[in-house]
């Protein structure tokens, strides 16, 4: 009988879809693993963590269920040398299979190791695409082939015309390619979101493995009652729920933030695709037929508002990374390096937007995008923290977070360290913004209408403070160019009390 071939699947390859499926079950074996490489490259939340070794446990049981011969190599398995590639060689060398096989990695890092794999071993290697994205790599570099400058609108169009999303006669529906401008109100007290929906799973099994292996995590976990989706049935359970429950609503809140619904109208299905337990296009199909069954009772920029997530972030940022690593996690546009604040990692800070916005993150391993990019990162670009330590713990704290996604959006789009590759202006504001999309600033130990003075909110003088640090290089930027209007219209006194006002925040950043 022929050897099987050996098919390496990653935790964030678990798409019983993929074409390897549906090809005779005896000629290959796959084999997943829970290695330290992996869970400790950066500190994890623990329900990121655990919501990914429970997701690869139910995967590789429902391979098994479907006649596929699985190999599970868990954390304490005495043969576990907790790397892909030390594995996969002892493995290769035991001359049990014919050949190794493998997708390609989302991430740099782990896509160069196996590249190094494949050519170090002593049996035929090769690697396969993962036929997740709704498009490949090349397809970003070819969109703006001979462009100065990366524009997300013109590759969203592209995308929807190459898939026909909401397109009638090849012209966007509504009569508008983009709805932003109806997609930024902020949750008035008589709109009252669904209750979210939930999957209480049982975790003290991962959870006490964590802690015999000494894998080093942090943040709030129930073990007993874990929330998260980590099969297939459940994520399809979850696109389901949005599309019946939270659709309609959905583009008009989608930047608005609330003490009382933290989840307020969003899917929280980006964990599930991340994971590749459902595809982009499967939720992006879901999500339009339900607009379209609902006959006009979903509004257009409801649907597009969420499309425009998946089909333009989402592939964007894929695109962005792959045309600028591995030099893009290095760059740091504006030479910050303040160290990331305590409350980060424990919620204790008087700023109400920041505890709210960070306990949410450690309770949860879960924020919205304008908590992510509005708050916490809004916040860390103001006080000039270091772009590596804010990566570090975007990576780490939420559960949806893998690099090729974290970090343009990260180090791009929320710090501007790569001085506008992913953007076209720093996403800055003071305490108006804030105030304006939430009801964070009812309650805070800070005053959000004032500029300076002890009580003042330190949003405010840092904004203004940022704009007379950086003035150089952004002075020039038309969409920053307002704020420097402002700034001088100002007498010489207010804009020294506001300097003098910021670096008392900067000093103290630690109590604030």
């Amino acid at each position: 009988m022929p050897k099987p071939r050996l098919r390496l699947i990653l935790g964030d390859q678990l798409d019983i879809n993929h074409p390897w499926f549906s090809e005779p079950k005896a000629t290959a074996e796959y084999v997943l693993m829970e290695v330290h490489e992996e869970a400790t490259y950066v500190r994890h939340h623990i329900q990121k963590v655990v919501a990914f070794f429970l997701a690869m446990r139910a995967f590789a049981e429902e391979l098994r269920r479907k006649g596929f011969a699985v190999r599970y190599i868990s954390l304490d398995a005495p043969e576990n040398l907790h790397s892909f590639s030390k594995n996969i060689r002892g493995l290769a060398e035991s001359g049990r299979y014919s050949a190794f096989e493998c997708q390609h990695a989302d991430e740099y890092r782990v896509e160069e190791s196996l590249k190094e794999l494949c050519a170090a071993l002593k049996i035929p290697a090769s690697i396969c695409d993962s036929d997740h994205f709704l498009v490949d790599r090349d397809f970003f570099l070819s969109v703006f082939k001979g462009k100065k400058r990366y524009v997300m609108e013109n590759f969203y169009r592209e995308v929807r015309r190459t898939h026909d999303i909401l397109l009638d006669d090849g012209k966007p529906i509504g009569g508008r390619w983009n709805f932003d401008s109806e997609n930024r109100k902020k949750l008035p007290d008589s709109v009252r979101p669904p209750e979210a929906l939930e999957f209480v799973r049982d975790a003290s099994e991962i959870v006490a493995l964590l802690k015999s292996n000494k894998v080093q995590t942090f943040g709030a976990i129930s073990a007993e009652c874990f929330t998260w989706p980590v099969t297939r049935a459940d994520s399809l359970k979850l696109l389901k729920h949005f599309c019946q429950k939270l659709l309609p609503s959905f583009g008009t809140y989608q930047d608005a933030m609330h003490t009382d619904h933290r989840l307020l109208f969003h899917s929280k299905l980006s964990f599930s695709m991340n994971v590749k337990l459902i595809s982009p296009k499967e939720v992006i199909d879901a999500a339009v037929e339900a607009w379209r069954a609902s006959r006009g009772a979903i509004s257009i920029e409801q649907i597009e508002g969420f499309v425009r997530q998946i089909a333009g972030w989402r592939e964007f940022m894929r695109g962005v990374y792959w045309a600028h690593m591995p030099t893009y996690k290095s760059l740091n546009f504006f030479g910050a390096k303040r160290p990331l604040p305590h409350y980060f990692w424990d919620g204790d800070t008087q700023m109400n937007c920041v505890r709210q916005a960070v306990r949410q993150s450690l309770d949860d391993a879960y924020a919205h995008h304008i908590q992510r990019l509005m708050v916490t990162g809004n916040f860390t670009l103001l006080a000039g923290i270091d772009p590596d330590e804010v990566d570090a713990w975007y990576l780490g704290v939420y559960a949806d977070a893998l690099e090729w996604v974290q970090l343009p959006n990260t180090r791009g789009m929320s710090q501007f360290a790569d001085g506008g590759i992913v953007g076209t202006k720093p996403y800055i504001a003071s305490a108006n913004y804030i105030g304006k999309m939430s009801n964070y600033c009812s309650g805070c130990a800070y005053n959000a209408k004032q500029r300076t003075g002890q009580d003042s909110c330190p949003f405010n003088s840092l904004y203004w403070n940022f704009l007379l640090t950086h003035r150089k290089k952004l002075e020039s930027n038309p969409r920053i160019g307002m704020g420097y209007r402002l700034l001088d219209k100002m007498a010489t006194s207010e804009v020294k009390e506001l300097q003098e006002q910021a670096a008392k925040h900067l000093k103290n950043l630690e109590k604030l």
